[in-house]
């Protein structure tokens, strides 16, 4: 396992680490680890900005399926007559 060192973290985040690591009855050391395994976690569960753009076509054709499943006599109203009467408001 390999060992790091932090250097000159603020005392009153140091005090704060501390007393989380008591209530949750682990060391100081282990609680480092503890925070650094959940934050890291989090990050690679989070998609990143260029994964979240490829995810867009994806996400507006399945839309366009579900739009087309829906019942037929549906008269949708039209989107730019829409815009206008909003902008002429």
């Amino acid at each position: 396992m390999a060992t790091t060192h932090a250097l000159n973290i603020p005392d009153e985040l140091y005090e704060q680490l501390q007393e989380l690591a008591k209530a949750e009855n682990r060391s100081v050391d282990a609680q480092v680890i503890t925070i650094l395994q959940n934050a890291l976690q989090k990050r690679k569960t989070q998609l990143t900005e260029d994964e979240r753009r490829k995810n867009v076509p994806k996400l507006l054709e399945e839309m366009r399926l579900r739009r087309e499943q829906l019942p037929t006599d549906i008269e949708w109203p039209d989107s730019t007559a829409m815009i206008r009467e909003d902008r002429d408001r």
